[in-house]
C-alpha cells in the first residue's frame, strides 16, 4: 500500500523586481528532484500568482512532517536554497498543515 499525503507546506516567496524567471529556474530544478528522489513527496506545485510578478508559491505535500524534514537534508535542498537567497526580498512565509 502506497503512503498518501497528509503534511503540506505553502511557501511564499516575496522576490525583488525582475527575479521571477531565475528563481522559477531554481525552484523547478528543487520540484523534479524532490519528486524524482524523495518517495515520500507526493506533490511538488509551483504557484505564481496572476495579480504580481514578484511572488511565488510552492505548494509541497509529503507522507509526514518526518518527510518534510528529510527533503531540507536532500542534496538538491541547500543549493535551491542558496542560489534564491539574493533574488528575495525578505524572507519566505512558511506554513505547514496536516491533512484530515
Amino acid at each position: 500500500m502506497t503512503a498518501q499525503p497528509g503534511f503540506v507546506v505553502i511557501a511564499e516567496f516575496a522576490l525583488k523586481p525582475g527575479q521571477r524567471d531565475a528563481f522559477l529556474k531554481h525552484a523547478r530544478e528543487d520540484a523534479r528532484q524532490s519528486l524524482a528522489n524523495e518517495a515520500d513527496c507526493h506533490q511538488f506545485d509551483i504557484l505564481v500568482p496572476e495579480s504580481t510578478e514578484n511572488s511565488v508559491v510552492l505548494h509541497e505535500a509529503y507522507t509526514d512532517r518526518a518527510a518534510f524534514e528529510a527533503h531540507t537534508r536532500m542534496p538538491h535542498y541547500q543549493p535551491f536554497k542558496d542560489a534564491t537567497a539574493p533574488l528575495l526580498a525578505s524572507d519566505p512565509v512558511v506554513r505547514f498543515f496536516g491533512i484530515v
